[in-house]
């Protein structure tokens, strides 16, 4: 039977995080599910306090979308479900469109979910999985930490019983600051307990299930000695059962105004699902189907959409989390839905006891576990410059906010990329110490020997960095020691030659052969020799100056090798 089942699903390309599983296996993920469900509930419902949404809303989202994705999805680690990062960024836009938890505001984070779904849907038609590349883990890095500030300072008010919010971090921030005379001291009591025994047991218990402990002991302790009745808030009624099936209904100008948010949300899903489902799939050396996982997270968003939750994401913490637990398929996520269905069914009714504190000091705690400050000191450590981009990516998300901050991220990643390939390392060989030619940075008044340089340029050569290589080329021939005969240019990083820099690579060529400068390329590929052919530059260097490894072009300017090895 299971056999059977295996076999349909690969046909039909469905449940490949699921498949194969045997009856060990099942019965090890359906463990595993159950307890990743006892330590994932109390963070959903976290979540949408985050989102803005309704309290049980938390819960949809590990419901029918958990199962869409666990059915066409590709990965047998990743956990779809409420995120921080993805709930921080339509909420700071949404906010400003209607109250939170409003049937309107509820309305608008479907149709942000059903707009999302439909752009991850087109990314997979077109198989535009490698998106996720153009998205730095250095920028995501800072972009995390910026988010964790953000929300960090958001639960703030509520951990100390203040009724006021601000939609700005900054605002918030100056609000707490302003107000902290007036916090409720029970609240802040609560709060402080349940933040150092979540670190606490994270540091020195990690299995132990401390969210879960803490929003069960606050339901039964705010029942039975009233909490509400001594100024400490609590979510109120809570709606039961399962959700209801209905089609998010907007205006065409809210449609529009929500574009953008879905756009950004469709980057932030993209680069995390993408890097979680990637770092799990490499450690159980397991293939990695991108594509196939942008259709389960479509598919999760859109269930997301009509059952009145909201935009869903692969998390990696929660993945981690999951990984921590032992499950080792999608299986376990499915039984996680089963478990969450359990509590729609019969235990949502006691949610309405349970104190805005705690689950904003569940969110807080999140909040600092997507400050991986061992990451960024690691950074700062290896490469100040991206530690720098990182920092830069985290102020922003704080201070313009998340849905703006997100494209700052893809901004600064794009940017840094086309910098190195701008201004690209190059370097010419010297001899060295004992003899040998050996890399050196590429200064006017070095040389490689008497009448010879050999030179390397460190990328692409195309219409924004050609002058570079023209300069260099100039600088170092007039400036040599001695009158230079033979310049080599060892093109071993050289992939790719467009129509701007052929030109200017055609004229330098042509320039230095008339005043007695011999130019000589040597390992060529064969993409840049098409580009060389296809624009001229064969001809004017001469097919017989062109070789493939630097050994022969040498022989060519009548030198032995003496490259270091």
């Amino acid at each position: 039977m299971q056999d059977f089942l295996a076999n349909m699903a690969t046909r039909l390309g469905v449940l490949k995080g699921v498949f194969p599983l045997n009856r060990a296996a099942a019965a090890r993920d359906a463990l595993a599910g159950v307890e990743l469900a006892s330590m994932d509930i109390p963070q959903v419902l976290g979540y949408a306090r985050i989102a803005g949404m309704p309290a049980v809303t938390g819960l949809y989202t590990v419901f029918l979308p958990l199962i869409a994705f666990a059915f066409f999805g590709a990965s047998r680690h990743l956990v779809v479900a409420a995120d921080s990062a993805t709930a921080t960024i339509f909420a700071s836009r949404l906010s400003t469109m209607a109250p939170a938890a409003s049937a309107e505001y509820a309305a608008l984070a479907a149709m942000v979910a059903l707009f999302t779904a439909a752009l991850l849907l087109i990314a997979r038609v077109f198989k535009l999985g490698f998106l996720a590349d153009f998205l730095s883990r250095t920028v995501l890095v800072g972009f995390l930490a910026g988010v964790g500030v953000q929300v960090g300072i958001a639960m703030l008010g509520d951990m100390l019983g203040l009724a006021g919010h601000a939609a700005r971090s900054i605002d918030q921030l100056a609000l707490v600051a302003r107000e902290a005379a007036q916090a409720n001291v029970p609240t802040l009591g609560i709060s402080v307990l349940v933040v150092v025994s979540i670190l606490a047991c994270k540091r020195f218990l990690p299995r132990v299930p401390v969210p879960l402990i803490a929003v069960v002991a606050g339901i039964a302790a705010s029942d039975f000695y009233g909490f509400a009745a001594h100024g400490i808030s609590v979510l109120g009624p809570v709606a039961g059962g399962l959700p209801p099936l209905r089609m998010p209904s907007v205006t065409w100008q809210q449609a529009l105004d929500l574009l953008p948010v879905a756009a950004s949300c469709f980057v932030m899903i993209v680069a995390q699902s993408a890097a979680a489902s990637r770092v799990f799939a490499e450690r159980y050396h397991e293939p990695v189907d991108i594509n196939a996982d942008l259709l389960g997270l479509a598919a999760a968003n859109t269930a997301a959409a009509f059952t009145g939750a909201f935009v869903v994401n692969g998390s990696a913490t929660q993945t981690a989390m999951a990984d921590r637990v032992g499950t080792r398929s999608q299986f376990a996520q499915i039984v996680f839905a089963v478990a969450v269905v359990v509590v729609l069914l019969f235990f949502s009714r006691f949610l309405q006891y349970l104190p805005h504190c705690i689950l904003a000091s569940i969110v807080f705690t999140i909040a600092i576990g997507l400050i991986n400050l061992q990451t960024l000191f690691s950074i700062r450590r290896e490469s100040p410059g991206e530690f720098t981009l990182a920092v830069f990516t985290a102020a922003a998300v704080v201070l313009i906010g998340v849905e703006h901050g997100i494209l700052v991220a893809v901004a600064l990643s794009l940017l840094r990329h086309v910098r190195h390939s701008y201004r690209p390392h190059t370097m010419i060989l010297a001899p060295g110490d004992d003899g040998l030619w050996v890399p050196v940075p590429a200064l006017p008044g070095e040389q490689t020997a008497p009448g010879l340089i050999v030179y390397r340029f460190g990328a692409d050569l195309f219409y924004a960095n050609d002058h570079f290589f023209i300069e260099d080329a100039r600088q170092l021939i007039a400036q040599a020691p001695s009158p230079v005969h033979w310049f080599v240019i060892d093109a071993s990083a050289i992939t790719d030659l467009d129509y701007s820099a052929a030109r200017s690579v055609g004229e330098l060529c042509q320039t230095l052969k008339q005043s007695g400068v011999e130019v000589i390329f040597a390992r060529v590929n064969r993409y840049l020799r098409s580009d060389m052919d296809r624009h001229g530059i064969t001809p004017i260097v001469d097919a017989s100056c062109i070789f493939d490894t630097l050994h022969e072009a040498l022989r060519m300017a009548g030198v032995h090798s003496r490259v270091s090895t």
